[in-house]
């Protein structure tokens, strides 16, 4: 997903499996470090321990979610998942742009971010 979305959860450590998004057997990571959820479809930002390091910032490899460069084990200090992980808290906005996809739908998540001032207050209840 592309747009504003909201911090709702955390984890130092967490299992990712494709199979929970419908992506059958493609992945199944038992220690996925510094997990963020951004989407209840399950979008999240997370570290990333076995990609090389020349994909991050240039090359789309992930299956939705925004990956950082981080370390097995989700204790070095000087990656760039840990420095997120560390700096972030549930509520935060994370804004990705240019990544090509639609933008998440403002219930898909904390996500009303994503609605106009005109669209926000027409669902209202006042």
């Amino acid at each position: 997903w592309g747009g504003k979305m909201v911090i709702s959860e955390q984890f130092t450590q967490t299992r990712m499996n494709s199979q929970t998004v419908n992506l059958g057997s493609e992945y199944d990571i038992a220690d996925v470090p510094h997990a963020q959820r951004l989407t209840t479809s399950g979008t999240f930002i997370h570290g990333n321990y076995w990609s090389s390091p020349s994909i991050f910032g240039s090359q789309n490899t992930s299956h939705g979610c925004v990956g950082l460069q981080d370390a097995k084990g989700a204790q070095d200090s000087g990656t760039d998942g840990y420095k997120f992980y560390k700096s972030s808290m549930v509520g935060d906005v994370v804004e990705v742009v240019n990544s090509g996809d639609k933008t998440v739908a403002p219930d898909n998540g904390l996500n009303g971010w994503n609605l106009s001032w005109a669209e926000w207050k027409a669902g209202s209840a006042v």
